[in-house]
């Protein structure tokens, strides 16, 4: 069975703790190769993790013809330059989210990635590969609720190291891009559509100038959806689906655990039932979906111009939070 062969771009921990292992565990997936600035930092990398390849850069890792996809776990601020470099080493991409710094910014990678139609390129998230999300939508879409008409989501966790990249302005931090960008993706999914309109409230950290707490409103032609995330809170996720005639709850929606079952409720009709899903990693799914989607020259799961969209909605956020008015997506 033919597998693509990968290479990762820098050491990041979410690759080397996390991605990394779940695509080696894949069928579809060899990551062969893996690059940091530091040719010995990249060595260490692929000696733990047994990848046969370290590159003292990234442009090397990208000049390597044995490669055929890249993954890029960059800083925020490093997603759209060198996801446009890797499609112009002729590379499939799967970038980390959020895709960029800006709406302006995925719109650059939407065309460059026109000029590369053979090449396929995705936003990693990976929650919506998860049979939970799976199973979420075909509940709503098949009635199994009533009408949608909200959802509400809550994404928190407590992080106020400075050295810690995530509360790092100039870098793309704060909690919108972090983990707020996961509540509005799942919005937009289930909804299946773009909200019209925004109105946001977002508090900054006065020393890292980061958005540390934001709450919003979506609304959707058919609904609203409403969410709180933030970086200086106590660790929560959590996701209500309202509809006419029931609920549907996801326990753990976004950080899914990869050695027990996911668990989600369906509540109608005076009666809840409650779905365990089968244990899998949802980082090994994505991976090899990507994967398939190169060898088979099919879909990725989500289209480039998802991410775009989502990062419009964001910027939206920012904007409201800042004026304190409803803004139009």
């Amino acid at each position: 069975m033919k597998k693509i062969r990968w290479g990762v771009l820098s050491t990041a921990r979410i690759g080397v703790e996390k991605v990394i292992p779940a695509m080696q565990a894949g069928k579809f997936c060899a990551v062969t190769a893996i690059a940091s600035r530091n040719l010995e930092t990249a060595r260490k990398a692929a000696k733990k993790l047994r990848i046969p390849k370290a590159y003292g850069s990234y442009e090397e890792l990208l000049a390597d013809g044995e490669i055929d996809a890249v993954y890029n776990p960059l800083p925020n601020h490093l997603h759209v330059p060198w996801s446009i470099k890797c499609l112009r080493a002729g590379k499939h991409v799967l970038c980390e989210k959020p895709i960029g710094l800006s709406s302006q910014e995925a719109a650059e990678l939407l065309e460059e990635a026109k000029r590369h139609p053979r090449l396929k390129i995705m936003e990693a998230f990976m929650y919506r590969v998860h049979p939970q999300w799976q199973l979420a939508r075909k509940l709503v879409s098949e009635g199994k609720i009533g009408e949608l008409r909200t959802i509400q989501s809550f994404f928190s966790y407590h992080n106020v190291n400075p050295a810690n990249i995530r509360n790092m302005a100039k870098f793309g931090g704060g909690g919108l891009m972090d983990i707020g960008c996961y509540c509005i993706s799942q919005s937009r999914f289930i909804f299946g559509a773009e909200p019209q309109r925004v109105l946001g409230i977002v508090d900054y950290d006065p020393a890292f100038k980061t958005d540390r707490l934001a709450s919003a409103i979506l609304e959707f032609r058919g609904g609203t959806a409403t969410f709180t995330c933030s970086t200086q809170l106590a660790p929560y996720q959590r996701v209500n689906i309202f509809g006419t005639e029931g609920r549907v709850e996801i326990e753990i929606p976004f950080n899914a655990p990869p050695d027990r079952p996911c668990k989600l409720w369906h509540h109608g009709g005076g009666k809840t039932k409650e779905h365990r899903l089968r244990v899998c990693n949802q980082y090994t799914v994505q991976g090899d979906l990507f994967s398939r989607a190169v060898l088979e020259d099919g879909e990725v799961p989500t289209p480039l111009k998802d991410a775009a969209a989502n990062m419009r909605v964001i910027e939206s956020v920012v904007q409201s939070g800042k004026r304190g008015v409803w803004v139009a997506v």
